[in-house]
């Protein structure tokens, strides 16, 4: 699912838990606000994961960490804090 560039605003919602065939998810450079939740761990097809350019805030959930299927990540341009989770370095 690419949105990416649509002026998109609000959190990026928890069911999307629930798409559990996706490959990928591009909400770049739109104006969500919030955090990552943690539910995208529950993506297991998940390989891409880009999220760059928005306002989210928070960490990246550590269930993140559980994508064992996950090649890229991009987080950059947010207000996002914290370390990296762990789990990401065990990919």
């Amino acid at each position: 699912i690419d949105v990416s560039f649509n002026g998109l605003s609000g959190s990026i919602p928890s069911e999307m838990g629930k798409l559990t065939n996706l490959v990928e998810i591009v909400v770049s450079s739109n104006d969500l606000s919030g955090s990552v939740p943690s539910e995208v761990g529950k993506l297991t097809n998940l390989e891409n994961l880009y999220v760059s350019w928005n306002g989210l805030s928070g960490s990246v959930p550590s269930e993140v960490g559980e994508l064992t299927n996950l090649v890229e990540i991009f987080v950059s341009g947010n207000d996002l804090n914290g370390t990296i989770p762990d789990e990401l370095y065990h990919l």
